[in-house]
């Protein structure tokens, strides 16, 4: 089996401890290349014979819940009774709900955290509509949680939109989102961020269009309101209280507004809706926007032969994971980001397999977005370039995977050399154009951070907008520093100033993609590094003092999602992903040869199982702030081999 890591003995720790760190680091170099050699190996046997790389996406129970209530809206039930055609899987999604059930009753957004209102009301009517016995043992439980957790009330807009579209929450306090949107002047749908625009015109469609559909007898979710407590709808500050007057004026103009106009609005948002299902996967390629989208088709009488219906319907459950034992649905896919890191990670060891590289390489070329989507609104001159997330999303494609691409095809060679550096240079350009006004990036658009939109009631999933973030403001000075621009050139000091100024007071970044603010401050400093900037140095001296002030003990490092509520770090067990940003931070922040770093090696060299990889519970990955959180299954395989290699080629 070749070399084995093993821990080191008693008297071998001991005589490291009269050893600088860079003599420990050396004397760690043949195990450090032996994981990196077992660990390469495994990462090339999981590429897909058509050169991506792609491993399972995962959230929470909320999605599974939602299904349900899909198959409710898609087949309603008949004199009261319900008998879908999709009976079995609902049971097997009320089991996949039912499996993560708490021990308190309830249902958390993240592994290991806490019951959450949300998923649990979601979680007790899933289970109640697929026939669970509302006095068993885990649905009273259930009940008992979601009431000490403020009951129905206490839930947000999206949970309560829902429920009211089949009259299990009074309709007059749920949000309204009229289709008017689409028409308004000034491009205000294109103020939202990427992903809320995506949500909210199908949901238009379908609270304009629909009236409450109907449920079995009997079923209601009455005991789920807490007693004593209001019925309000929600309000978000002073502002808010202006908007809440505004959702009450859009209620009566539901019922007594210009019929012309609100069908024009509907034709308009349908159109708008139709026309970003070409070339993707599904409107936004996200779970909620391509959930809406049956829905709204539905609405609009697309019958169940309907080529845009079938090919909707099969979008989505495109994202489920489904065998005997097992149904769950994934968000979205990875693909690209996945690819691009699984190259960059590769390409870093200067020894991977150049074969798989170069099909990594030809595959990422081949789903370069040469459309224009709905960042042209914002930049209409500038070429179309760029990766999405998915496989197909071009509407859509994502300056974060634009970036990590860029790094990734340092390393992967395309077969068509001359192709690739014309992709390469368009990609560049475009990275540039989409830089926003405060000097960082966004994810998806420039400037779209107009902070008057979190005051409007359905804003409450924490990701209205898309501003700029320390993590994709430093990845991208990342990948163009590395394809030859310096401080010199303006887009570089905007970058390097916009990161010193959002530093946290205790040296962190926040990390709005990534759990957090360990992620965060590693794309940040890696930026900075790149950058050469002279006086980021204090700035990175204080970043990485803040990095070994959170180490464990183990020598890992972890973070809980519980930090993106409490508004500052809060520490968990280990993880191998986690533990990899934080060297790859220390490294950035000329701090490679620490004590730190080396009780970092130790903890990844320690946790390696024989087969090259690690295993990884906590979710590192963040979809909305507080709301949404992700589980990216390959994150413990390709970040590790970057650490280690990155640190041995030090």
């Amino acid at each position: 089996m070749g070399f084995q890591w093993m821990a080191p003995s008693l008297d071998q720790r001991r005589r490291r401890l009269h050893l600088a760190p860079s003599q420990q680091l050396k004397e760690l170099a043949p195990a450090i290349d032996e994981a990196i050699s077992t660990s390469s190996v495994a990462l090339v046997a999981q590429q897909t014979q058509q050169g991506y790389w792609c491993a399972e996406l995962t959230a929470d129970s909320t999605l599974e819940s939602d299904y349900v209530l899909l198959q409710l809206w898609l087949h309603p039930p008949e004199d009261g009774v319900w008998n879908p055609p999709s009976k079995v899987r609902i049971e097997k999604a009320c089991q996949s709900i039912l499996k993560r059930q708490l021990p308190d009753g309830g249902w958390c957004i993240f592994p290991q955290g806490p019951s959450e209102v949300n998923a649990t009301v979601r979680a007790y009517t899933a289970l109640k509509l697929g026939g669970h016995d509302v006095e068993s043992a885990p649905m009273r439980k259930a009940r008992e949680r979601a009431l000490a957790l403020g009951g129905l009330q206490a839930c947000n807009s999206y949970t309560k939109i829902n429920l009211s579209l089949f009259d299990l929450f009074p309709r007059q306090y749920a949000p309204s989102v009229p289709p008017e949107i689409v028409l308004l002047p000034g491009d205000l749908l294109y103020e939202m961020s990427s992903w809320t625009r995506a949500i909210v015109v199908p949901l238009s469609i379908v609270q304009a269009i629909a009236l409450q559909r109907p449920v079995p007898a009997g079923m209601t979710v009455e005991e789920l309101y807490k007693s004593g407590k209001k019925l309000t709808l929600p309000t978000r500050g002073r502002t808010g209280i202006v908007f809440s007057h505004l959702d009450r004026a859009l209620k009566l103009w539901d019922r007594r507004g210009l019929k012309n106009v609100r069908m024009a609005a509907i034709r308009e948002a349908e159109r708008w809706m139709l026309d970003r299902t070409r070339y993707s996967d599904g409107l936004g390629a996200i779970y909620p926007s391509m959930m809406y989208l049956i829905m709204a088709l539905d609405c609009l009488n697309y019958a169940d032969d309907h080529p845009d219906r079938i090919e909707a319907i099969r979008q989505f459950e495109d994202l489920l994971i489904e065998t005997e034992d097992r149904f769950q649905f994934q968000p979205c896919k990875s693909p690209i980001w996945d690819t691009s890191y699984a190259a960059f990670a590769l390409g870093e060891t200067g020894g991977a397999d150049a074969e798989a590289l170069r099909k990594s390489a030809d595959w990422m070329l081949d789903r370069e977005v040469r459309r224009k989507g709905d960042w042209t609104v914002k930049r209409p001159g500038l070429e179309p370039s760029g990766w999405a997330f998915e496989f197909a999303n071009e509407h859509y494609p994502d300056i974060d995977d634009t970036a990590q691409v860029l790094l990734a095809l340092q390393h992967a060679k395309a077969s068509d050399p001359v192709r690739q550096a014309r992709v390469e240079k368009r990609a560049v350009n475009w990275l540039l154009g989409m830089q926003s006004s405060d000097g960082g990036w966004a994810a998806f658009d420039v400037d779209c951070n107009w902070s008057l939109l979190n005051k409007v009631p359905f804003a409450d999933h924490n990701a209205m907008l898309d501003p700029t973030c320390p993590d994709i403001t430093g990845r991208v000075m990342e990948a163009l520093c590395k394809r030859g621009l310096t401080y010199e050139d303006s887009a570089i000091q905007r970058g390097v100033q916009y990161l010193l100024s959002c530093q946290e007071a205790n040296g962190s970044w926040y990390g709005r993609w990534g759990v957090n603010y360990l992620y965060g401050t590693f794309l940040a400093l890696r930026g900075l590094e790149a950058s050469q900037a002279r006086d980021a140095r204090p700035a990175m001296k204080r970043a990485a003092e803040w990095v070994r002030s959170v180490q464990n003990a183990d020598g890992g490092w972890g973070e809980s999602c519980a930090g993106y509520t409490r508004n500052k770090f809060v520490g968990a067990e280990s993880t191998p992903s986690q533990t990899a940003w934080s060297l790859l931070a220390l490294h950035a922040a000329g701090e490679a040869h620490s004590e730190s770093t080396v009780r970092g090696v130790h903890y990844l060299l320690n946790t390696q199982k024989p087969d090259g990889t690690w295993d990884e519970h906590l979710a590192t990955g963040t979809g909305f702030p507080g709301v949404f959180y992700l589980s990216y299954h390959m994150y413990r395989h390709y970040f590790p081999i970057l650490a280690l290699s990155i640190l041995r080629n030090r």
